[in-house]
């Protein structure tokens, strides 16, 4: 019989500790530490026959080949652009996101929309059939499931196309069906549902998830295949189970967005093999994600009425340019105590940005509630919407509208003086193949020049800004 160890692992923060303690002195939560049984020897079913023989030796840096070979293509422009270009042999990608975001919708749908990339979908919370009704739902536009002859006679042959389902949760189970399979894509959902035989230990609890994906990442290192995991985060937006799992993964993708709107942002978080300066922008439609490919044009309303409380950024989401419609309404206060809100921008920037409108440029907003909003759903943290924030409060105060063809781009600072941005020139072109007559940059921006059809009006301070929109 194979010698157990015992270890107390904390479920908050993953410290592990010789025997129970009623706190943990890590990260000092009560009653969160759980016992795990270990094996001392590794179980001979724990370690996958293509990883078997596979002892590491030191190599010299000059002697070790250079893999030039390409990524693995994704018919999904955006979720490859967020990539680095697309999937690379071996990587391991943690996709985290709120629940029905659309986490599995989007993987899915990749995996059904790439008949040239044989994926195993790994659900350890659906059965078949429930993924089978969710695939004839993305089918519905995209075209005919892929027959079953045709994906067996692929697995036969080695050769890629079609994607299969397995419902299972054991991590060597898994394993021995990729060594049959022989797919190009393996994606596991989720992470938290996994488990193995080596760890005495719930699914879901921070030694299982743990051990896992360490297993995983052998894996994938070993046989070069790639693996998409898709993860639940807490009630504080973080990536449940313990902060090692997002060190482990080479790709961690954040899908967030909004449930009241159909808009979906694919951030990356951390990225081994591309920027993490990228976004991808998609919207839920009934069939699944379609990929936006001009957020600009969404993200503007109807630019021909001319409303007072409106005003247009011109902002950068990663590397892409984005013009987003601001929208303020100030209105005096019913109640003693003035409100304030915003949603899609930060609050209490929010307030710093009037409280420099009433002191630097006189304008008596204390009693007044204001209240603010980003078209789309959209979230921006950039400091270069504080232009257009300051402009749409004073719009809306004065109830004078501003010209649906004038964007702005500049950070407020505390002086009221307007400071410059980076890559003010992208932004200008955004603005340019948009149909937009004028922009507002701060004065002193390097690198900007004369631009046809554009005009572009240099403002040092919110007051000059002022005398040119409303006199």
């Amino acid at each position: 019989m194979a010698k157990v160890r015992s270890q107390f692992v904390c479920q908050s923060c993953g410290s592990a500790f010789p025997q129970w303690l009623g706190q943990c002195p890590s990260c000092k939560q009560w009653n969160t530490l759980v016992e795990e049984v270990r094996d001392r020897v590794e179980e001979k079913r724990g370690t996958p026959a293509s990883v078997k023989g596979r002892a590491p030796k030191p190599v010299a840096i000059g002697d070790i080949p250079a893999q030039d070979g390409p990524r693995i293509p994704l018919s999904d422009g955006e979720l490859a652009r967020v990539m680095g270009g697309g999937l690379v042999p071996g990587s391991i990608t943690l996709i985290g996101g709120e629940p029905g975001i659309g986490k599995s919708t989007l993987l899915l749908q990749t995996a059904l929309r790439n008949p040239h990339l044989k994926t195993l979908y790994v659900s350890g919370e659906e059965s078949e059939h429930q993924v089978k009704m969710r695939a004839e739902r993305l089918q519905q536009e995209s075209g005919a499931m892929p027959s079953s002859k045709t994906s067996a006679g692929n697995a036969g042959a080695g050769a890629g196309g079609g994607c299969f389902v397995l419902t299972e949760t054991n991590t060597q189970n898994i394993f021995k069906h990729i060594e049959a399979l022989e797919p190009g894509l393996v994606v596991i959902d989720s992470v938290q549902t996994l488990h193995t035989a080596t760890l005495d230990a719930s699914p879901g609890s921070v030694g299982q998830v743990r051990e896992c994906a360490s297993e995983i990442m052998r894996f994938a290192k070993a046989t070069d295949v790639p693996f998409v995991l898709i993860g639940h985060i807490t009630k504080d937006g973080f990536i449940a189970g313990p902060k090692v799992l997002e060190h482990m993964v080479d790709c961690v993708l954040q899908f967030e967005g909004d449930r009241d709107h159909a808009y979906r942002l694919l951030r990356p978080l951390k990225n081994r093999f591309g920027s993490t300066n990228e976004l991808g922008i998609y919207e839920m439609h009934g069939t699944g994600l379609a990929a936006v490919e001009d957020p600009s044009q969404v993200l503007l309303g109807d630019r021909r009425e001319r409303r007072s409380g409106g005003a247009v950024s011109a902002t950068l989401e990663g590397q892409r340019p984005l013009l987003i419609e601001v929208q303020a309404l100030v209105s005096s206060a019913v109640y003693g105590t003035p409100q304030r809100s915003a949603t899609g921008f930060d609050l209490r920037r929010l307030n710093m940005l009037l409280a420099v409108l009433e002191k630097r440029c006189g304008f008596r907003l204390g009693q007044k509630d204001v209240f603010l909003n980003l078209a789309g759903g959209f979230r921006v943290e950039e400091p270069a919407i504080d232009l257009a924030v300051v402009c749409a409060v004073l719009s809306s105060n004065a109830d004078i509208a501003i010209p649906m063809d004038t964007a702005f781009c500049g950070e407020v600072g505390l002086t009221g003086e307007i400071r410059p941005v980076t890559r003010t020139e992208q932004r200008i072109a955004e603005a340019q193949k948009l149909g937009f007559a004028r922009v507002f940059v701060p004065k002193g921006t390097k690198g900007i020049g004369p631009v046809k059809g554009l005009e572009l009006v240099q403002v040092g301070q919110v007051n000059e800004v002022l005398s040119h929109l409303f006199g």
